[in-house]
């Protein structure tokens, strides 16, 4: 016999199993008060040893560990259910046959490989969030980088327009200065000579507000690079960062519940199937 895992929530799981569970023959609320060590000291009947060990069995389906690594606890769980299987096989009043023993093996089977699994899985995350413990330091670290320089460059930016700009009203003072200038012999100044200072005096304020307009642009691209850098750096480490915080959802998730679940239902139903080839057959029954 094999079972199949389901993809569900542990909660609609769990709810479903409950009803399950509710269906299944109790005919006596006095088989819950049984344990382990009744089991070995008192001679109890067949049918409270099915009621007990089904009992037994739904209860590790519902256990959740409780934090992670979660694969530390499966020796331990596994080790239990084997007991509690061992434990209905020796106390049983008749032999098991062989399609019980060939179930039984399938499950456990099945379930010790399925939890193989997720400890390879856990310590893979394990793994993954030791070697980037720092990313967030190392984004923080460049965010920061970048901010400093951003504010430098913004200041040398500011500094720089505000010199070019005073020289610009120097310069406009200066040629506001020469346009006012009287020419003749007694000015000391001949209209060509003021002319000829007034384009001088138009072409340095020209060039200066030329190199205002550079100015600018450079900051600009300075700025775009400085960005560009940065993103370019960020990247990588939000990626880095990104997966960490993945890593340790997934790590703080057991996601083994739904498989230990459907292998002790599994369990169930086989000590169930038992139970009634044994009615409708008892003559095979030692």
């Amino acid at each position: 016999m094999g079972y199949r895992t389901r993809t569900r929530t542990s909660k609609e799981v769990n709810r479903e199993y409950r009803k399950v569970f509710q269906k299944k023959k109790r005919p006596n609320k006095r088989s819950d008060r049984y344990d382990t060590k009744q089991l070995g000291e008192e001679k109890i009947s067949s049918q409270q040893l099915f009621e007990i060990t089904l009992k037994r069995l739904h209860t590790l389906g519902n256990q959740k560990f409780g934090s992670p690594p979660f694969y530390e606890h499966f020796d331990r769980w596994l080790l239990n259910v084997e007991t509690v299987l061992d434990e209905f096989e020796s106390q049983l009043d008749m032999n098991v046959d062989v399609q019980f023993t060939k179930e039984r093996n399938q499950v456990v089977t099945a379930i010790k490989l399925q939890l193989e699994n997720r400890r390879q899985q856990e310590n893979s995350l394990e793994m993954q969030i030791n070697s980037m413990p720092d990313a967030k330091n190392r984004l923080q670290q460049t965010k920061n980088e970048y901010l400093t320089k951003a504010l430098m460059l913004k200041r040398q930016k500011i500094d720089r327009e505000k010199r070019l700009n005073k020289e610009l009203e120097t310069l406009k003072k200066d040629q506001e200065q020469i346009v006012k200038m009287k020419t003749g012999f007694f000015r000391g100044i001949t209209k060509k000579e003021r002319e000829q200072r007034e384009t001088i005096a138009i072409q340095r304020y020209s060039d200066k507000q030329q190199e205002l307009e550079v100015t600018v642009l450079n900051f600009k691209e300075k700025q775009k690079q400085l960005r560009e850098e940065y993103e370019n750096k960020c990247i990588p480490l939000l990626v880095e960062v990104k997966a960490f915080q993945k890593c340790t959802i997934e790590m703080d998730m057991d996601n083994s519940l739904e498989e230990r679940w459907f292998a002790c239902e599994a369990l169930m139903d086989t000590i169930n199937n038992f139970f009634q080839r044994k009615i409708s057959n008892p003559s095979t029954s030692s």
